[in-house]
């Protein structure tokens, strides 16, 4: 094991126990030191955080404004707080309390704070209010869903070109980033009639989506898909519905919703639009249907009507994202043929479904934002691929609530016949996974052997490109 390998065995997921075990042992040995505990144990702990950010272990945190301004606050009432046990108490180490009440200090800067903090809210909702307002000329388009809005934004905007659509940045889906996006985005002087707005959605409770709308105003919506993504943080499949159906209610009489027939919890929402409704899918009735659909080693393969469309874009399951791009562009003037046209080009978004070949091994990434639909498409995918050595590499599913372990096992039994090799970044849902998949699967760890060329990688789940790079010969 070499030099980093050794450190991150010493400061890796076992961290906080190695440093727990040395801090009692500490105690046992020098009592004295029981007063000083909350000081050591903060600063070891600090020092391993440091230490595992630097070695790109943990992710470095992401410095918003807010956070910012949190930590700038609770350092101070901290200054204060110390200087008053210090004048208060002719023992310095009562100051070491400072690191058993941090949590009612945090809470009590997010309580001072959040005045401030909703009135800069409300004031940067009104001004992208009054901007949107002043351009009446834009055609704008919002999409929303569990999974795949990313893939079906990239694929709009790439075939709206022409025209010079605005699409929100990645990672940009929440009612804050958009209005503060909107702000940068759009020019005081109008743009040309029907420029199109792309507007990704998300949304971490009911309401937010509504609230989106109403600064955006969209006269066009697209639902992609809904499934078990999410459903621990809006707690139901049901409230979940309501908070996505939010999209197609804003919609005017005059607007037009898309909606992928594929997905059967999608079916539900065409009675929540006042405005004409379209269907698109693989099977069944659907206002567009995709026929012969195959995977190729070039991307998808499948027929519209009597064009053959071919997409540089990997996984079946983008078929529906594909056809509900091509709907839309239908509505606002695009021919079909241009619309064929420009997916032949189309580069699918980073880490979305992404393949490319890296020291002789050919990877999957699906690490942007997977959901159970997306892992169960790239299982499938990898299935279909003529690669002797198959390995999968997992942080598992996030926010699925109690279809946690029911999701995770059904995974497992899918994955078993398909990967000789199973690496989780997660304990807990590999455990799950592990009863599906009928055989042990090993957690990501500095032991971990590098694959052989020629290999084939499928990473599903949120990780950083440096534990894929990890395992590559």
């Amino acid at each position: 094991m070499d030099r980093e390998g050794w450190i991150l065995a010493l400061f890796g997921g076992r961290a906080r126990l190695f440093a727990l075990a040395i801090l009692l042992s500490l105690l046992f040995l020098q009592p004295s030191l029981v007063i000083r505990f909350p000081l050591l144990a903060l600063g070891m702990f600090a020092a391993i955080a440091a230490l595992q950010i630097a070695l790109r272990k943990q992710r470095t945190p992401v410095w918003t404004s807010k956070a910012l301004a949190l930590t700038v606050t609770a350092l101070s009432m901290d200054g204060v707080l110390g200087i008053a046990l210090l004048l208060s108490s002719s023992d310095r180490t009562a100051v070491s309390v400072l690191t058993l009440v941090q949590p009612a200090v945090l809470a009590c800067a997010w309580l001072l704070l959040w005045p401030v903090d909703h009135f800069l809210k409300q004031r940067t909702f009104t001004r992208a209010r009054t901007l949107r307002e002043r351009h009446p000329e834009l055609l704008v388009i919002g999409i929303t869903g569990s999974v795949g809005k990313t893939t079906t934004k990239e694929l709009l905007a790439h075939i709206l070109v022409d025209r010079h659509p605005l699409a929100s940045p990645a990672h940009v889906n929440t009612e804050m980033g958009v209005a503060q996006w909107m702000q940068r985005a759009l020019a005081p002087s109008p743009l040309p009639k029907g420029t199109p707005l792309i507007v990704e959605m998300g949304a971490y409770r009911t309401g937010e989506i509504a609230n989106l709308c109403s600064i955006v105003k969209p006269s066009i919506g697209i639902v992609t898909y809904i499934g078990s993504q999410h459903l621990a943080l809006f707690g139901s499949q049901e409230t979940l519905l309501r908070a996505k159906g939010e999209l197609l209610q804003s919609l005017p009489p005059e607007g037009r919703a898309f909606l992928n027939g594929d997905c059967d919890l999608c079916h539900p929402m065409r009675t929540m639009a006042a405005c004409p409704v379209t269907v698109v899918g693989t099977g069944g009735a659907n206002d567009l249907e995709a026929f012969d659909i195959e995977e190729t080693t070039t991307g998808i393969r499948f027929r519209v009507g009597d064009v053959v469309c071919a997409v540089p874009l990997h996984g079946t399951h983008n078929v529906a994202n594909i056809l509900l791009a091509m709907a839309a562009a239908e509505h606002v003037g695009m021919p079909r043929n241009r619309i064929v046209e420009q997916l032949h080009t189309f580069r699918p978004p980073h880490r979305t479904f992404e393949l490319r070949r890296d020291h002789g091994v050919l990877i999957l990434d699906d690490t942007h934002n997977a959901s159970a639909a997306s892992f169960k498409a790239a299982i499938a995918w990898a299935e279909t691929q003529p690669y002797e050595h198959k390995v999968l590499l997992t942080s598992g599913i996030i926010e699925l609530g109690d279809e946690h372990e029911r999701t995770h096992r059904e995974l497992g039994a899918l994955a078993s016949d398909v990967f000789g090799n199973v690496l989780f970044l997660d304990r807990k849902s590999a455990r799950f996974f592990e009863e599906g998949y009928g055989q042990p699967v090993s957690l990501m760890g500095t032991d971990v052997a590098t694959l052989e060329s020629g290999s084939l990688l499928v990473c599903v789940g949120r990780m950083s490109p440096s534990l894929i790079r990890r395992l590559l010969p």
